[in-house]
């Protein structure tokens, strides 16, 4: 249990104890001058339903023993003015007993039941990353045995066999980057930095991409400086991913914009492409690691995107129709939360 946990589950005890106290300290008011309100008495079930639904079914036969010790004093002299009255109270104690026994037995089983259903999801995780890992890897190492083979019995060109070699053994090692920088965080090393500048290098690295598949890809950025806090790097790693993908999502003859502005309160980069877009199911999956509806890719990439500009304090959100293309609209708040310089 870690502290957040202990720091809510004691604000919890202390607001359920509050509320017995209340309704404890009502009935002494109301019944030192008015004639007993049995209604009092099912304002208990308050503090019994939350003590269940908060802390579980420990804690909510511990508050029922607190109540019921509260409540005993009721019991005795001028409270109980007839027999009818001692079996109301006794009655009252026997069914908030039963409730609090159900309610606490039916939480603890429902948080067992989803706490068992998100092992199995985390397990199932596992095995598909497992998977699509070994699936990637399996590959290029079966084109490596195969070349090494080859070179091993003298067959072929040894030059063409090397190359290949080397081929399979970056794209293994672009595998293992890419899982090793999903799973650990995102280190950021932080500089004022004009955004423009670095959205012209994604620009530039991307034009030749762009240029090889027949896309016009276009630059639309503000005059004026653009100062956000970020890392360089990271972030253009982010950026060539997206566009990338946009160019990939693009015919022969479309364009892709990358447009660059500045909002009231964050710098708007937003990456358009009027590709085939994507359905419902695609769209909701896209940032799910090792999903993935390139050939050869990891599925990785726009999760590491996504967790490279949140760890930037931005946000970023997918809009996509089929036939109409999609937008990727990305909010970077400006240095110190100012308007930019």
């Amino acid at each position: 249990m870690d502290i957040l946990t202990k720091v809510k589950g004691k604000r919890y005890r202390i607001f359920i104890l509050s509320i017995a106290a209340i309704i404890t300290a009502l009935h002494f008011l109301v019944f030192a001058r008015y004639s007993p309100l049995i209604v009092l008495e099912e304002l208990y079930y308050i503090p019994l339903f939350l003590a269940a639904l908060w802390l579980g079914f420990k804690g909510a036969i511990m508050t029922y023993v607190l109540v019921s010790f509260l409540y005993f004093p009721f019991f005795f002299g001028g409270w109980t003015t007839s027999a009818l009255g001692a079996a109301d109270r006794s009655l009252h104690l026997i069914f908030s007993g039963i409730f609090t026994f159900t309610a606490g037995f039916v939480v603890d089983h429902e948080r067992r039941r989803r706490q068992h259903a998100e092992r199995e999801k985390h397990l199932a995780g596992i095995g598909q990353a497992a998977a699509t890992i070994v699936h990637d890897l399996k590959n290029p190492l079966i084109v490596i045995l195969g070349y090494g083979r080859r070179i091993q019995e003298g067959k072929g060109s040894t030059e063409a066999a090397v190359q290949a070699i080397m081929d399979s053994a970056h794209s293994m090692e672009r595998i293992v980057d890419d899982v090793l920088d999903f799973a650990r965080p995102i280190r950021l090393e932080l500089k004022e930095e004009d955004a423009r500048t670095v959205i012209r290098r994604v620009y530039d690295f991307c034009a030749i991409k762009a240029q090889g598949k027949g896309v016009s890809l276009s630059l639309d950025i503000p005059g004026e400086q653009v100062t956000i806090d970020l890392d360089s790097d990271q972030m253009k790693r982010a950026l060539i991913n997206m566009v990338n993908n946009a160019i990939e999502a693009s015919n022969p003859g479309q364009k892709v914009v990358l447009v660059a502005a500045r909002g009231k309160r964050t710098s708007v980069i937003r990456i358009s492409d009027y590709g085939s877009g994507m359905d419902k199911e695609t769209l909701e999956k896209l940032f799910t690691p090792f999903f993935t509806t390139k050939k050869g890719g990891t599925g990785l990439g726009m999760s590491i995107a996504k967790k490279i500009i949140e760890a930037h304090d931005g946000t970023i959100r997918i809009e996509s129709r089929q036939g109409t293309g999609t937008d990727v609209i990305i909010d970077m708040p400006y240095k110190g939360n100012s308007h930019g310089k």
